[in-house]
């Protein structure tokens, strides 16, 4: 579906995109990671023309887009975008931000255009809102509105560049669950992101990019259990994720605390947060998911840029969020955590596991 050849972009004399070769299949989900700076971006905008290349080929659909007599717009109509923000317009309602593209430039009538539309806002869990102004809704829910809009155009192609950059951490989960859902329709999805368990779980392939080239590229599972080239493993290793089975009936409290304090301290995170991070682990483990779930899976990962902690818990058996439990027992451990953490979301998953997600 794309094909990118010898791509090359320079700004003032600085090359960002130095010799970028990539091919994309339809169907695919792919997740461009990569430290900041490094073309990630550029890539993304350059597949639709936003920015001007200054050298190599992208052909999509057996079309050269850089060729002068391609038109560009069309290959545009099968492209929809998603930005770091919105780009809403304040003054529209959500149906009407959804609608007007459609009505304008693929000709729909209305009536079909705001069917379509209801269908979409229904898919990112916002039908309650069509008729409310995009300026009064959270970061999180414009965002959903913008991937409505951007499929409404029916696009073959959607592009993120760093959809949730913009949110407050608290709205970045539900935006990554409409793009989890989505991921599963066989549209084809270009993803810049720094959400790596996002990418690990949804793509089809990774692309590393470092140097000003896709440094390297392989199935997501592979590239982060696995990675071939020195950066990728340096990278990866700075994102970092520690994860560890939880067993009430033979867990070693300080074995687990020697082995994350190991971890955290090669994630460069200072004595303060590791210290934070140990009565968080302590409380959590041990008064607040143990006495009343016998097992579970630990994931902890370090963003690279932030330093923030995700947490992430998932067991079978008892529903609901043990951080609002009512037991007695725990609660000056419940109130510890929260207190310490910026953010805390409970769920229930597809397989039939729950997940308390933390972040710190």
């Amino acid at each position: 579906m794309i094909e990118v050849k010898n791509l090359k972009k320079i700004y003032n004399g600085n090359p960002v995109l130095k010799d970028v070769n990539a091919t994309i299949e339809k169907g695919e989900v792919i997740s461009i990671i990569g430290p900041s700076g490094t073309g990630k971006s550029t890539f993304l905008r350059c597949l639709n023309r936003l920015e001007q290349p200054d050298g190599g080929e992208i052909w999509i659909d057996g079309k050269n887009i850089l060729d002068g007599k391609t038109d560009i717009t069309a290959i545009r109509r099968k492209m929809g975008m998603v930005f770091q923000s919105f780009n809403l317009f304040g003054h529209l309602t959500v149906l009407e931000n959804i609608t007007l593209a459609p009505m304008a430039l693929l000709k729909k009538s209305r009536t079909d255009a705001e069917k379509k539309g209801m269908e979409l806002l229904q898919m990112v869990g916002l039908a309650n809102k069509a008729h409310a102004l995009t300026s009064e809704l959270s970061g999180g829910q414009q965002q959903r509105i913008a991937i409505a809009r951007a499929l409404a155009m029916e696009p073959e192609i959607i592009l993120f560049d760093e959809p949730t950059s913009a949110l407050d951490p608290t709205m970045v989960n539900e935006v990554l669950s409409v793009m989890r859902n989505l991921a599963k329709t066989g549209i084809t999805m270009l993803i810049v992101t720094h959400e790596m368990r996002f990418a690990r779980d949804v793509s089809s392939r990774i692309f590393y990019m470092d140097e000003g080239i896709v440094y390297e590229s392989g199935p997501a599972k592979e590239l982060f259990e696995n990675p071939a080239k020195t950066k990728t493993r340096a990278f990866l290793r700075r994102i970092g994720m520690f994860n560890s089975r939880l067993n009430k009936s033979d867990f070693d409290l300080y074995h687990f605390m020697g082995q994350f304090t190991e971890f955290a301290e090669k994630q460069t995170l200072d004595a303060k947060q590791i210290k934070t991070l140990h009565l968080i682990l302590e409380e959590l483990i041990a008064n607040i998911i143990f006495p009343e779930i016998a097992l579970a899976e630990l994931e902890i990962g370090i963003s690279e840029e932030t330093k923030q902690t995700e947490i992430r818990i998932s067991w079978q058996g008892k529903n609901g969020n043990p951080l609002e439990s009512q037991s007695g027992a725990g609660e000056l451990a419940r109130m510890i955590v929260k207190k310490r953490t910026s953010s805390s979301e409970y769920s229930t998953l597809e397989n039939g596991f729950n997940q308390l997600f933390i972040k710190v």
